[in-house]
This record gives structure tokens, C-alpha cells and sequence, in this order.
């Protein structure tokens, strides 16, 4: 896939066409299905790691703890097993909709310790409907499930997992290393923003649902902007479109406190940009991820929406956590963010969004 001239597409104002069949949502795994046992003292508990990310909790395989554009879910898991986890070492495919695996093959020499959760995609099922838009939303649908293995891991008392971000080969596109539980696996403090979600706030994450009214106050505003900051990489950049008292653009100043970039409402702009979702026009704020320039080789355009995919799960957990309500936003067209603040065109392109309020539509109307 010649990703530069998918994303040239993607941010063109030409409608996709009408849907087409999205396919299976699972692959054809060979072999039987096989439950995931329950893990031994000092294992790695795989059962638990891919209920907290991955697996689906209701019939339709919509819902589950990682977000997807139009909920059609992609991204296809492969785990490779070393020593210390719950299932024998080997190869296997995920099935996210039984929580049940598929035996391969045999693990490669050399295999660490722990699992490598490789994530790869189906695009046809997101080409289904978003047709030329289709290519930057399953790099982000990728960064999202990559997100969810890492925080479910954290959650377990696993240690830092280990990103792997930064491939060229068109599969695996992604890839999170996660080590058995251990002294030797603790976490390292200095490199996390956060601590350790529990199991209940991955379980409960989800999208909420629009409109999204209500600004958020400067304290939470500054907590997401920072999980985000931290988790993005350097080829993005961050900022937050907030509403009324005060419409503009806030970003984080260097010392950690935020500062102004830019004063007026964008909010409307934004919904226009964001495939014509009106909704956005009213939500109390949007989170930003800026970059991926025109002129970006594939490599920067992979690894830059794998970050902000990555970044904005991350920072949608931290929304939560100050009492938010959050959507991620995925789909931008003609979002040249920098040009409109008057920079050089084609430098700064909106690469993905967080919707964020503080009142859910239902709870709007009893207030």
C-alpha cells in the first residue's frame, strides 16, 4: 500500500461510495479453538491481558475495550508465547469475539520470555465503509489496540511493555512485548505519566456517546493534553480547541501549565473538517494531534498515526479519570490545521482527535 497516496485521498473532500461487505470479523484461523487456562504463580496471564484489550463483550463483537472507526474493528492479534505465560510457547491466533486461540506453529528461535501481541489488519472491513478514508483510520484503530494491550498490562503488574511501533514490514504493522510478572519485570516509575489503570476502568471505557456538551476545567484539560504529550512521540504535536468562556486553542507551555495558541471559536471548523460531524461544533473541547505533513515518506506517516492512535487511547483513559466524557474522532478531511492559524500550508495536519464534555446528552436534559 502506497500509504502517502492513501492519505492524500483520505484528506480530499470526495465522499466515499456506497458500502460494501465488510467480511468476516475474524479470521479464518486454522485448527480448533482452544480456551486460554487459567495462569500458574509467576505466569503471565494471557486470559486476563486479552480481556482487558481485545476480547469483545456482547454477541455483535462491537463492543470491546479498544475503539474502532464505525465500530468494524480490524485489527487482527497473533500472539506469540514464550517461557512464563499461561499458554505452552508457540504461534496463535486470536479470536476476540469466542476469547479463544488458534495454535499456529511453533515459536521462532530466540522467542523472549512473555508474549509479543503482533496486531495486523483486515482493511476490508474498514474499507467497507470508509472506502479511500479507510487507510490512516486502521493505523489508528492499530495505535488504539496497541494502547489497550499496554494499559491492560500495566494493569496486571506486568512492567513497562515494550512498543513496537516503529516497523517497516506491511505485516505485522504493530506490535506491544509484554513480560512475565516478576521482580526483575517491576514497572519503571520515571517513564510512566500515570499510574496503573485498574482492571475496572479498562472494562468500562467506552466511547461516549454524542452530543458531548460542557468545557472542561483547566485542571483536566492539562491532564489529558499532558498523557497525550507524553505518549506521542516527537513527530506529533498537541493542542485542545475548548469552548465557551473562552474559545481558542490551548496547548502545554514547557513548564507544564497551558497557554494560549490561538483565541476564536474553531469548533465549527472542526465538525467540518471531521467528516461533517456536527456534533463537534458543541462539544466542550477537542484534543489534538497535529503533524504528518504532506510531503511525509510512508514510514512517518505509519508511525506518526500509530502514535496518535496509541496516544489519544492513553489519553482517553486520563479524560475519564478527571470525570470526562470522550469520543475519539478519526476521520479529518482538508484539515490543515497550521494554514488556518496563517503557518506554511501542508505542514500541520490534524492526524487525530478526542471529543471531550462533561455531561453526557442524557444528562443534559434532566439539569
Amino acid at each position: 500500500m502506497d500509504l502517502a497516496t492513501a492519505l492524500r485521498h483520505a484528506r480530499s473532500a470526495r465522499h466515499p461510495g456506497p458500502d460494501t461487505p465488510a467480511g468476516s470479523a475474524v479470521p479464518a484461523w486454522p485448527g480448533p479453538p482452544l480456551p486460554l487456562p487459567q495462569a500458574g504463580p509467576a505466569e503471565l496471564d494471557l486470559r486476563a491481558l486479552l480481556r482487558l484489550s481485545l476480547a469483545a463483550s456482547d454477541v455483535s463483537g462491537r463492543l470491546r475495550p479498544a475503539p474502532s472507526a464505525g465500530a468494524l474493528h480490524p485489527v487482527d492479534t497473533q500472539l506469540v508465547v514464550g517461557a512464563g505465560c499461561s499458554l505452552p510457547p508457540g504461534r496463535y491466533g486470536y479470536d476476540p469475539l469466542r476469547h479463544r486461540v488458534h495454535h499456529l506453529g511453533r515459536q521462532p528461535a530466540g522467542t523472549p520470555p512473555g508474549v509479543t501481541a503482533e496486531l495486523s489488519v483486515t482493511a476490508r472491513r474498514t474499507l467497507s465503509h470508509y472506502g479511500h478514508r479507510a487507510w490512516p483510520l486502521l493505523l489508528l484503530d492499530t495505535g488504539h489496540a496497541a494502547g489497550a494491550l499496554f494499559l491492560a498490562a500495566r494493569a496486571l503488574g506486568s512492567g513497562e511493555p515494550e512498543l513496537l511501533l516503529e516497523g517497516t514490514a506491511e505485516s505485522p504493522l504493530a506490535a506491544v512485548r509484554v513480560l512475565p510478572p516478576g521482580p526483575a519485570h517491576r514497572p519503571h516509575r520515571a517513564r510512566q505519566a500515570t499510574s496503573a489503570p485498574t482492571p475496572e476502568e479498562l472494562l468500562s471505557r467506552r466511547s461516549s456517546p454524542t452530543p458531548l456538551p460542557g468545557t472542561p476545567d483547566a485542571r483536566a484539560l492539562r491532564a489529558v493534553l499532558s498523557s497525550a504529550s507524553h505518549a506521542g512521540g516527537g513527530d506529533l504535536r498537541w493542542c485542545a480547541a475548548v469552548g465557551p468562556p473562552r474559545p481558542g486553542l490551548i496547548e502545554l507551555a514547557p513548564d507544564g501549565t497551558t497557554s494560549r495558541r490561538a483565541v476564536g471559536e474553531a469548533r465549527p471548523t472542526l465538525a467540518v473538517w471531521a467528516a461533517g460531524q456536527g456534533w463537534l461544533a458543541d462539544a466542550g473541547a477537542v484534543l489534538l494531534a497535529r503533524g504528518c505533513p504532506a510531503d511525509a515518506d510512508t514510514s512517518h506517516i505509519r508511525r506518526a498515526h500509530l502514535r496518535a492512535g496509541f496516544a489519544v487511547h492513553l489519553a482517553h483513559i486520563t479524560a475519564r479519570r478527571h470525570g470526562l466524557t470522550a469520543r475519539p474522532v478519526g476521520s479529518w478531511q482538508q484539515a490543515d490545521l497550521g494554514a488556518a492559524l496563517g503557518a506554511a500550508p501542508g505542514r500541520d495536519w490534524i492526524v487525530h482527535g478526542l471529543a471531550l464534555g462533561t455531561l453526557h446528552a442524557e444528562e443534559e436534559n434532566t439539569v
